[in-house]
């Protein structure tokens, strides 16, 4: 009898004594799961090449659970109502996705816990590329994974093979096994998803959520509807019973770079609708309740025709515009509806050639501008060189577009000083009640001049013009602790109302980049609380926090 801890897959195999001529189009196998306390559930199967099959599944439950095959082939007899046991034990490990389990939505709908409620602050880092030959199992993928979770990340968004900044089959995207799909599109490349499990498996064994995008957008035409969704089938079989998290697709209506403008318009259309017919598949076969999203070109729920679908939103916030653009972007997604949580899955890329240059300070004060002002529900780093796996020998090169983005390596760019300043932010997070804060709209006075339209702001930012900032830019509020957490990034007096917070309180300037905390003299008058933050922080740079607490409380 198979055996397994909790919240661990466990592998089941069946041979098929039939032999298909197109086994991954042609033939479905489902395995349906009893638990002890007769949960049911009707987990797929996947091809793994010649006449093999296999099921995987986990649980939370310990003890005893059978399973029964059904095949669309009923006459298989080896492969439809077959019979089996699985026995699941008590987990005693430290991996908080076994000792807590995968992750999902809180009960407030605005931020992320583990399946037994557990806090989760979703702290990603991007390796769309992470699955090709360039980033090197086990040496580079392992030395990547252990510097990312030493950092502080927790989870991990890759691409299953179908890359972004590519046509189908470019030699960049290759892995030792080839391909993920052969070039007839008839089926996909077994080998090259064996060969795809080590990596995913090694990011659960280290404690981080492999966050799964399908496919870039533009590629479901190029495959067509039917593959695409087959291709869904496969990964949700194959590694559902991990704590995974599903993302449809990456820019999901974004179509083909060298569309033409008026091809582009039909294309999004068409994107939008058959992307939603494929999260729609997705949710159907989500036997473990993994959380699903899409990762848009501005929004995850513009993206879709359903927005119920999603469990999440995920936005682009871009890697250009100024801070206040990343606040007011993470405020649209807290005030629409559905409510649901929000992440931006793609922000600033700190080193990525763009003109200027993108910082750790601007990586930095996205993270902050963003994660406050969405509910602190987490955020999603990239770092120029990882993403898209550069090495010395082998940079990624130009865009279909054109456009390089430059050719750090990744060894070197996953020492870049904002991805430990931002695990720095997840470990000074996690003293307070994260997980309690809701977003604060700063009192902005005049508001500041930012042009809705990005290629406008991108304009005028290669023009040299900076928006002015509202001080403090974000700011959150754990009401029932009386707990206000703001971010500035200038160096100018303000004040914050805290007729709110019970006193008698106090205060503490934290560093952002170290998060060492510096004294901070109450100033109240009228309800209000004045401030000026320090000059400079330990980078030389005029971004702050500001906490404001009772005097019972830990930090300061």
């Amino acid at each position: 009898m198979p055996s397994t801890h909790q919240n661990k897959a466990v592998e089941i195999r069946f041979q098929s004594s039939v032999t298909y001529p197109a086994p991954f189009r042609d033939l479905q196998l489902d395995v349906v799961f009893v638990s002890p306390g007769q949960r049911v559930i009707a987990v797929p199967a996947f091809w793994a090449g010649g006449d093999t099959w296999c099921v995987r599944y986990a649980s939370a439950e310990t003890g005893i659970h059978t399973f029964t095959t059904r095949c669309s082939d009923a006459g298989n007899a080896s492969l439809h109502g077959q019979d089996g046991t699985v026995e699941v034990t008590a987990y005693q490990g430290d991996n908080p996705l076994y000792r807590h389990g995968g992750i999902r939505v809180a009960e407030d709908r605005r931020h992320f816990c583990h399946a037994d409620g557990t806090p989760f602050f979703w702290l990603g880092d991007t390796w769309w590329m992470g699955l090709c030959g360039r980033l090197s199992w086990p040496d580079d993928f392992q030395a990547l994974a252990s510097n990312r979770k030493e950092r502080g990340f927790n989870l991990i968004q890759l691409v299953a093979g179908l890359y972004p900044d590519m046509p189908l089959f470019d030699e960049r995207g290759r892995s030792a096994s080839g391909f993920a799909w052969e070039t007839d599109l008839g089926r996909i490349n077994p080998a090259f998803f064996d060969e795809a499990d080590q990596r995913i498996f090694h990011l659960v064994e280290q404690g981080l959520v492999p966050c799964i995008l399908g496919a870039w957008g533009y590629y479901l035409p190029m495959i067509g509807l039917a593959n695409m969704q087959r291709h869904w089938r496969h990964l949700i079989a194959r590694w559902g019973a991990l704590p995974v998290v599903w993302v449809a697709a990456g820019e999901q209506t974004m179509p083909w770079y060298l569309e033409g403008h008026l091809q582009k318009d039909a294309s999004r259309a068409r994107l939008r609708t058959e992307w939603t017919e494929v999260i729609r598949e997705m949710r159907r076969l989500n036997a473990f309740d993994r959380l699903i999203s899409t990762h848009p070109a501005t929004s995850a729920r513009e993206s879709v025709t359903d927005a119920a679908l999603l469990d999440f939103e995920m936005q682009q916030t871009g890697h250009g515009q100024p801070t206040l653009h990343h606040a007011r972007r993470a405020q649209e997604g807290w005030s629409a509806e559905p409510v649901m949580p929000v992440i931006s899955g793609e922000s600033r890329y700190e080193a990525l050639d763009i003109n200027p240059t993108v910082t750790a300070r601007d990586a930095r004060e996205a993270f902050w501008a963003h994660a406050l002002s969405s509910g602190l529900a987490g955020h999603t780093y990239g770092a120029n060189g990882i993403w898209q796996v550069n090495t010395e020998q082998r940079p990624f090169g130009p865009s279909p577009s054109g456009s390089c983005w430059g050719n750090l390596p990744w060894a070197q760019a996953m020492q870049l000083p904002g991805a430990r300043q931002i695990g720095l932010a997840r470990s000074f997070l996690v003293t307070l009640p994260w997980h309690e804060f809701v977003p604060l709209r700063p009192a902005e006075g005049r508001k500041p001049f930012l042009p809705r339209s990005r290629r406008l702001q991108r304009l005028l930012l290669k023009l040299g013009w900076r928006p002015t900032s509202p001080a403090p830019i974000a700011m959150g509020m754990a009401e029932a602790r009386s707990i206000v957490l703001a971010y500035a990034i200038e160096s100018r007096d303000f004040s914050l109302d805290v007729r709110r917070l019970r006193g008698p309180l106090k205060g503490c300037w934290v560093d952002p980049t170290s998060f060492d905390t510096h004294p901070l003299r109450l100033d109240l008058r009228g309800g209000r609380l004045h401030v000026k933050p320090p000059a400079r922080n330990a980078a030389g740079d005029s971004d702050w926090l500001l906490l404001v607490q009772p005097v019972s409380d830990g930090l300061a």
